[in-house]
Parts: C-alpha cells; structure tokens; sequence
C-alpha cells in the first residue's frame, strides 16, 4: 500500500479559519467590545463584561483546539485505518459535498482501486457561504461527476466501497438522506460497504462547538437514515472525540 499523502501541520484548523473567517471576525468583534466596555463600565457592569469577554474566548479558542484535534492531531486523514473495513476494493467511489480534500489521500492509500468520484453539491439547497468559498478555492477534480443525492448514475452492485468523509450530513432533509442512502444500497455489490465519517452531535461536540454543533445530526439521526434506507451498522466507532465512522452493509449482506 502507499504511503500516504502528507498534509500541513494544522491544515485542518486553517481550513476551517479560511473558509468560515467571517464567523471568527465576530467572534473576535465581539470579545474586543465586550473588553472595552469592561475597562470602560464600573462594578457588576464591568465584571459582567469582562466575564462575557473571557467566556466567548475561551469557546473560540476551545473550538480551534477540538478542530485540531479532530483534523490534525490524530492521522484521520492518512486514510489507511480504512483498510481494516473494506480491505483494496476494487472499484470505489469518492461521494462528497463541493469540497473535496480525501480523493488525493484515498487514491494514495488504495492504489489499486478503481476510483469514482461524486458530487452531489446543489447551490440551491447547499447555500451556505463556506461551501462556496471551498469551491471556489478547489474546484471538482478531473472526472468528478455532479450528481442528485437520490440518483447515482451507476449500474446496480456497481461499487465494493462507497466513502462518505464529512459529507453526508449536507444533506439536510431526512427523506432525502434515505433517499440517497437507498441509492447506495443499490450500487452496492454483495459484502460490499458504505462508510460514513462526521461529527456527531453529542457532548463532546456541543461542548467544542456549542451552537455550531446544531449543523451535526444526531446518532440518532443517523441510524434512522441507516435503517429508512435498509442500510445496518455493522461497526461503529470514535476515530477521535469529535469524529465517528460508520460502516454500513445491506441488510442481507452483514456476516
């Protein structure tokens, strides 16, 4: 297997500053003018500021330390751990939501696998301003296919792997995320494996990311999508604190 591709130190956490600066713009507003209205207010007015000042930063600078750890601390972008769940598959597909950072990655931990790549970014639906800043910044690779979530244009039993990294949860609507999940049901092979990577909105996230970790669906959620579409876990686990993956079979082809 080859190596596999290096990333920058902090990658992960820049990624995140540059494509969502203007949330960390307000963030960093709001702690100066909660700190000048401190030195400038007297007794409880000045405490409060003060302390409304050193809360929003710490949550900032919490955030920034959960995105590392998430991203960059721990080899989750190395890719080969995959390689326990779905081995060198033959014929593969890269499925993500207009910005696309793993098919390089992928493609140099499993050399021998035949790669597809899809998008299924909509503008209309996937408005937010981060998205098109990432595709802005990286557009489609070569060969990447635009595609709607509920139609994969593939045969059926078409793939051994589908890969869905920090992608999936785009797909807002829940009848639309079974929707898309019975469609992979559909283009996988027998044994073949589905595997979903994302924050999950549980307490280490809403601790890190307090409201943002609302964009994250629940296990909950998830497993409903999963089991809707006729889709079964057959493992999950934490690739750190912030991060669960899925692997998922058909439900007639889980030994």
């Amino acid at each position: 297997m080859a190596a596999p591709m290096k990333r920058r130190p902090l990658q992960g956490v820049w990624t995140v500053i540059r494509f969502n600066w203007h949330l960390h713009a307000i963030a960093l507003l709001s702690i100066a003018a909660l700190s000048v209205a401190a030195g400038c207010l007297t007794g409880y007015a000045s405490a409060a500021a003060a302390a409304l000042a050193a809360g929003a930063a710490l949550s900032l600078l919490s955030s920034l330390f959960a995105t590392w750890l998430a991203y960059d601390a721990g080899g989750l972008y190395h890719m080969e751990w995959l390689a326990a769940f779905i081995g060198e598959p033959r014929r593969a597909a890269n499925i993500h939501a207009g910005f696309d950072e793993t098919t390089p990655l992928l493609v140099a931990a499993f050399p021998r696998t035949e790669w597809r790549i899809f998008d299924f970014y909509q503008p209309a639906k996937h408005t937010e301003i981060s998205i098109r800043r990432a595709r802005q910044a990286h557009p489609p690779a070569p060969g990447t296919v635009a595609i709607q979530p509920e139609n994969i244009p593939l045969a059926d039993a078409a793939l051994d792997t589908a890969v869905l990294f920090l992608a999936a949860h785009e797909i807002r609507d829940h009848r639309e995320r079974v929707g898309f999940f019975r469609e992979l049901k559909r283009v996988l092979a027998p044994g073949g494996r589905v595997i979903v990577t994302e924050h999950v909105r549980n307490p280490a996230n809403i601790a890190a990311y307090s409201i943002g970790a609302w964009h994250f669906h629940t296990r909950s959620d998830w497993l409903a999508a999963f089991h809707g579409a006729g889709l079964r876990v057959v493992r999950e686990f934490r690739n750190n604190p912030f991060i669960t993956t899925f692997v998922l079979a058909s439900d007639e082809n889980t030994h």
